[in-house]
């Protein structure tokens, strides 16, 4: 146990943060001021509920918490990394291809113009390469990410976060091409 009775995992994004009473949308409260010390308490789909360092507990948009850097990791073991990139490429990569072979079927005249808008409906790709940074947009999570070669981080998010429930199943599957 830390000699400090309150150890703080997170603080809030240096913007502040919008909290509510419960995780519901619905039921807003107070918002919290930049860099605040929080402790992750618990987790509801895209909520995390915190204590702040003045003993209060409530619900926030969870994506959008900064972690504080953990205990180090021992000098035999390997650094530790957050979030891996590649889950998140691979996703963008497969979009891509989706709207690529939509696009084919178009030109090669297989599809019209209403079908191809039908199909590519709710397909969302973001990408942005420079240098070693990355900019990409996680549509199972709804927010963009930032990557420096070692972690992704949540850059922004939508405004609220997800019911613990989630969407409701297909909300947001991407396309699919059905062979006729």
């Amino acid at each position: 146990m830390s000699e400090f009775g309150f150890r703080p995992t997170h603080v809030a994004p240096p913007d502040g943060l919008p909290s509510w009473a419960a995780p519901d949308p619905a039921q807003p409260s107070a918002r919290l001021d930049p860099l605040l010390p929080l402790r992750l308490i618990g987790r509801a789909g895209d909520w995390a509920q915190v204590l702040c360092s003045n003993g209060w507990t409530t619900w926030v948009d969870g994506r959008l918490l900064v972690s504080l850097p953990g205990v180090p990791p021992t000098a035999t073991g390997p650094p530790a990394r957050t979030a891996d990139p590649r889950p998140v490429l691979a996703e963008v990569e497969g979009a891509l291809a989706r709207y690529r072979s939509l696009l084919e079927d178009l030109a090669a005249g297989g599809a019209d113009l209403e079908m191809f808008r039908d199909r590519s409906r709710g397909l969302r790709i973001g990408l942005v390469i420079d240098g070693e940074a990355l900019w990409v947009y996680d549509p199972a999570h709804d927010r963009w990410c930032y990557c420096d070669g070692l972690q992704l981080q949540t850059y922004a998010a939508a405004d609220r976060p997800a019911t613990p429930a989630g969407p409701a199943p297909g909300a947001n599957e991407p396309t699919r091409l059905v062979e006729p």
